[in-house]
């Protein structure tokens, strides 16, 4: 006698997405714990030049040092707590300094100066300085992590990657950490950071609020995300020229991709706040920032060949392109966040076979969040 297998999956119940004590919870065994991409390298493009982000529930500031090299530490001075750098970017001589009572930091973090310190022998400056956090360079980009003991950042970042492309060497066909910023958008969400998660992974929603996009990936009015399978990329639409708004032609293919890869579109999801759009003539590149169980910020970076962005080329029609589908995208995430509340999502929704791989994120979230044996 053969069972029948039920084709819908149960989703995460309702309060999951609401609760202020699971958000927290999150925040410590999962932003905490795990490698955060928290900036673009490039972005710190010489000594002193900083960027805060925030972490789980930590401020953490990112500075690249006199030697050239990119230092992170936890944002808070090391005499009475107060934030040391209060705006999100900036540029500091030498050293940075705390504007409470001047307490003052090299770039490596090490406590060089402070009012009256040589009446205070027993001050030991070595042992308050700033607390270092771990920090990877990887795609050009800055993944800190606040664990104790970080995770392998191979088995955990990169292993995840090459599964989902189907090989350890597709990743850098693209070169990423060699390309320049063309344009960058940032966008304050008022929605949980799992259901953009879960819109991202899911194509099952494509026909029905992104039509420019499907109009140049006709696959992805099926229903199936690039996503649901291992080493896929949908082909552009025969009438595509490129990856925009208008289907017109792109740039230049990025030297490094293959014939294989060309005219097709790549995305992934990096556990547990980054997206990748691979594309022959530029690369996509959401951060998640997780502010409260209703609140998400994400920045999102297009990437371009170094020449096309140094000739002063006009970028816009493919910034367009995925411009529109963040936009739709975290519309319906709005839309969605306030029904988490709802007595009819208490025991939550249903995922159809389309949106099967999203029970894997479920999974692995709730694992995160299980105390120990």
């Amino acid at each position: 006698m053969t069972t029948a297998v039920s084709s819908l999956l149960a989703t995460l119940p309702g309060d999951r997405y609401t609760d202020p004590e699971n958000f927290r919870r999150e925040q410590e065994r999962i932003f905490e714990t795990a490698w955060f991409c928290a900036v673009r390298s490039a972005d710190l493009d010489k000594p002193g030049a900083y960027r805060t982000v925030q972490v789980g529930r930590e401020s953490v500031l990112i500075t690249r040092n006199r030697r050239g090299g990119l230092r992170a530490f936890l944002n808070v001075c090391r005499h009475r707590g107060a934030r040391l750098c209060t705006e999100q970017a900036g540029q500091v001589r030498r050293s940075l300094q705390c504007p409470y009572h001047a307490w003052t930091y090299d770039l490596d973090g090490a406590l060089t100066a402070a009012p009256n310190l040589t009446r205070m022998p027993d001050v030991d400056r070595a042992s308050y300085g700033l607390h270092t956090v771990e920090l990877r360079e990887w795609l050009g980009y800055a993944w800190v992590c606040l664990a104790a003991e970080p995770p392998s950042f191979e088995e955990t970042v990169m292993d995840g990657v090459a599964e989902r492309l189907g090989g350890d060497e597709v990743i850098g066909h693209y070169g990423i950490e060699s390309l320049a910023l063309g344009r960058r958008r940032t966008y304050d969400v008022a929605a949980n950071w799992k259901l953009i998660v879960e819109n991202f992974m899911e194509c099952y929603h494509c026909a029905t609020i992104h039509p420019e996009l499907t109009e140049v990936l006709p696959e992805f009015a099926d229903g199936f995300a690039a996503q649901y399978y291992t080493g896929h990329g949908p082909a552009f639409a025969d009438e595509a020229e490129g990856f925009t708004v208008d289907g017109g032609a792109g740039f230049a293919r990025l030297p490094g991709v293959p014939d294989t890869h060309d005219r097709r579109y790549y995305a992934l999801t990096i556990r547990p706040q980054v997206f990748v759009n691979l594309v022959p003539d530029h690369v996509i590149v959401h951060r998640m920032i997780p502010l409260a169980q209703d609140r998400t910020v994400v920045e999102c970076d297009w990437l371009y060949a170094p020449e096309v962005v140094a000739s002063g080329a006009d970028v816009s029609h493919s910034v367009e392109l995925f411009h529109r589908v963040n936009l739709q995208d975290f519309d319906a995430c709005e839309r969605t966040q306030p029904a988490m509340a709802s007595r009819a999502y208490r025991k939550g929704g249903v995922l159809v076979p389309s949106e099967h791989h999203i029970g894997d994120f479920h999974t692995w979230v709730t694992e995160q969040l299980a105390d120990p044996d």
